[in-house]
């Protein structure tokens, strides 16, 4: 990506697209929670919201059941799920210098894929949300750590290495996904296929609560990051050349990484193209500097989440499908088209020389 070519590289222009992305993220959370198989008012979604919130009071039961025990916290799973993908995306792609890196890449997603489906099919009919979100998150870190280990190398983690362990252990662990979806009865397989292309729709109050702090303390750490990644983009040596431990750097990102994807699939399901597509959306507007670059990915993730949500839900009402088949129809034709129609896509991307010595700027 050209740095030049995007619209939103100086410094008035991108403090505008962060406000404009802001507002529209509060549209699409309003449109989130009145939108549905029944609609609210939006008058009556904020009188709602705000007597929850202890201002004022609240008239009609329904109203009060779809909009704050439903709604609401689909509508909150979508903005961390939706930001933190497009974040842990975005960081993948940095330490791999890889522009096809996602979460599935380091073997996050189907490891929790794994530890999903073994669950379902193997736990009978006992299985309840909050086992399937452990066994879910524990899948996807075991399965990390395997990439971690053997992605290792004279105390670095090589990008090519670390891609090539990923891969290789993403397809065996799928393969153990794939077999237990043979021994599954009709109603398992179902349910490992929806789960599989991902959901908001089981969001309640109790499983928003890991996600949340997990995807927000790792914004935080990523987001302070976006220097080192700048650096980081362009080789280790010139990394470590302005005095960053690169090691370390990586083993902290990637981390991050892992516990923010967990966390996330743990309770949203396997949902692809988020963290593939958006942080290229967002070099297209704000360029390759990363410490503007993951600011407009979280805002952007957040709002593609929500309207692939909105689609989901209305599309068949009062049936839902699964997020990830919407996700997925928009994506895969936005990537076809960078791939076809943008000559800088298929040149290797470079950080510009300007916006790497800025990682040393304070």
């Amino acid at each position: 990506m050209n740095e030049r070519s995007a619209p939103f590289t100086s410094v008035t222009r991108y403090r505008g697209l962060v406000l404009a992305l802001v507002l529209v993220t509060f549209v699409c959370a309003v449109a989130s929670v009145a939108i549905g198989s029944v609609g609210v008012p939006i008058p009556d979604v904020i009188r709602v919201v705000a007597a929850h919130l202890g201002f004022g009071t609240a008239d009609g039961a329904s109203a009060d059941q779809i909009v704050w025990s439903v709604r609401v916290p689909r509508t909150i799973l979508a903005i961390v799920a939706g930001g933190g993908l497009a974040l842990t995306g975005a960081v993948i792609q940095a330490v791999v210098r890889n522009p096809l890196g996602d979460p599935s890449l380091i073997g996050v997603t189907p490891g929790a894929s794994l530890g999903a489906v073994a669950v379902i099919v193997l736990g009978g009919g006992s299985v309840g949300t909050g086992s399937l979100a452990g066994a879910a998150f524990v899948g996807a870190l075991a399965t990390f750590g395997v990439v971690f280990l053997l992605g290792h190398s004279d105390g670095r983690w090589p990008p090519t290495r670390l891609i090539l362990a990923g891969v290789a252990i993403g397809y065996l662990v799928s393969s153990m996904t794939y077999f237990l979806q043979t021994i599954a009865t009709p109603n398992q397989v179902q349910r490992v296929l929806f789960w599989s292309l991902g959901s908001v729709g089981g969001a309640d109050w109790g499983s928003l609560v890991i996600p949340t702090l997990v995807v927000v303390a790792g914004a935080v750490v990523v987001l302070g990051s976006g220097p080192a990644l700048n650096a980081l983009v362009g080789g280790d040596d010139l990394a470590a050349s302005l005095g960053i431990d690169v090691p370390r750097l990586q083993v902290m990102l990637l981390l991050v990484v892992a516990a923010m994807t967990g966390s996330i699939v743990a309770v949203a399901g396997g949902i692809a193209f988020v963290g593939l597509v958006v942080p290229h959306v967002a070099r297209l507007l704000v360029g390759a500097d990363h410490r503007r670059m993951l600011v407009a990915s979280l805002l952007l993730g957040a709002v593609f989440m929500m309207m692939a949500d909105l689609v989901a839900r209305t599309v068949r009402a009062p049936a839902e499908l699964p997020i990830g088949v919407v996700t997925a129809a928009v994506g895969a034709p936005f990537f076809l088209w960078l791939l076809t129609g943008r000559r800088s896509f298929r040149r290797r991307r470079r950080v510009p020389a300007s916006t790497v010595a800025a990682v040393t700027a304070p």
